[in-house]
């Protein structure tokens, strides 16, 4: 739960500028989509796919918290329900792959298609 500030009448969350917010953001969607680019495995192009919907998430929060608006707030929820159905989804699937072929390499995988 953030706390209030009773000096300022602010939450913690207010008092940090929204800059530093979208840095921490591009940084953490910068790291994810290097991780999808350059990776071949596909469980650590699951866990880049994550990093960005949660510098997303970070987002949403930190500019909804900024102008005291619950919606982003809640559109998070929503957000992180997708990502926790797409996760489970994308796992199952990649073991059924890892199963009949004992690799989860991307490059293998595409030699599959024809």
């Amino acid at each position: 739960m953030i706390q209030s500030i009773p000096e300022l009448g602010r939450t913690a969350a207010q008092v940090i500028p929204p800059h530093w917010y979208v840095v921490l953001a591009s940084i953490l969607f910068g790291i994810g989509v290097l991780g999808v680019l350059f990776r071949k495995n596909a469980i650590i192009i699951l866990m880049s796919i994550e990093f960005m919907l949660n510098a997303v998430n970070l987002l949403m929060v930190a500019f909804s918290s900024y102008h005291n608006d619950p919606n982003g707030q809640v559109f998070v929820f929503f957000i992180m329900a997708v990502a926790a159905a797409e996760v489970a989804v994308g796992l199952a699937i990649l073991m059924m792959v890892y199963r009949n072929t004992k690799t989860t390499d991307i490059d293998f995988l595409s030699k599959l298609k024809g």
